[in-house]
């Protein structure tokens, strides 16, 4: 951490950047996730004091709009000051004050449960024996991270990736993943080497409304690429059939991971009714 009254003395650009890790740093140090040598150490001046003067030191940015300040002074005006949300909208005005705004892998996460308890044993979890997704050729790692987020989330059993999908060891899959992927595990295999014992859909346009498909209590679904969706051979195999999430917008078009999440759910939602008759 610096001291507030040497960022008071950088100039423009240097003192954005500054600022704007020391923001990050502070976040990360408010979460408990904070690098080793990074916490705060100040012992002289609490935590909540040292981030009023930072915020201070930004307020006098004439580049700073006039709502974004006021927004500032009225959050570190409050007793006690909600450290975390001072921080990160500091930080956040301050990319968009350098140029720079956050992408995905630059978010500060807040922790995550351990799969793991106390005494180093992996916990038991539950889910849906025999539900499956199959990842055909997903190209964008935080959207596989993202798939097996909702897969272990939603209680899938077990995640299938094809040869030519981008590589859940991937950091910005592991990020996006939130631990999941460690948790769940992965099998990489051809469209052939799928159990042949259970039903296999896909989820595609042109197929039966979510609404009315009848969701197998065990099987695969298998979701396209982002560029191309199902593959043709995919749609051979799926021979449960075709289920499509109905849209309204003009594009009728949804991320990957979003519509494997709506899928997931009404899935969970058909298991669930069937267990309760």
């Amino acid at each position: 951490m610096i001291e507030p009254g040497k960022l008071f003395q950088l100039e423009g650009g240097q003192k954005r950047r500054k600022l704007a890790l020391t923001f990050g740093a502070l976040e990360r140090d408010i979460q408990g996730i904070a690098e080793k040598g990074t916490e705060y150490s100040f012992k002289s001046l609490p935590r909540a004091e040292y981030i009023k003067q930072v915020v201070k030191v930004l307020l006098k940015d004439p580049k700073l709009e006039e709502n974004a300040a006021e927004e500032l002074k009225r959050l570190i005006s409050q007793e006690p000051i909600d450290e975390l949300r001072v921080c990160n909208y500091a930080r956040n005005q301050l990319l968009s004050l350098i140029g720079t705004f956050p992408a995905e892998w630059d978010l500060i996460i807040a922790p995550h449960a351990s799969p793991v308890d106390e005494e180093g044993i992996v916990k038991q979890r539950e889910f849906f024996p025999g539900v499956a997704v199959y990842a055909e050729d997903i190209r964008s790692p935080f959207n596989l991270g993202s798939i097996f987020r909702s897969a272990e989330a939603m209680g899938a059993e077990k995640v299938y990736i094809s040869p030519f999908c981008t590589d859940p060891e991937q950091s910005r899959a592991i990020r996006s993943g939130m631990g999941c992927i460690e948790t769940l595990g992965y099998t990489r295999c051809a469209l052939n080497e799928l159990p042949k014992d259970i039903p296999i859909f896909a989820l595609e346009t042109g197929g039966t409304d979510i609404n009315e498909f009848k969701f197998p209590k065990e099987g695969i679904c298998i979701i396209g690429s982002e560029e191309l969706g199902v593959s043709p051979e995919a749609l051979n195999i799926a021979t449960y059939g075709r289920v499509t999430i109905p849209m309204k917008g003009l594009k009728a078009s949804l991320n990957v991971g979003v519509a494997f999440g709506i899928l997931m759910q009404k899935w969970v939602e058909s298991l669930e009714k069937d267990s309760n008759n």
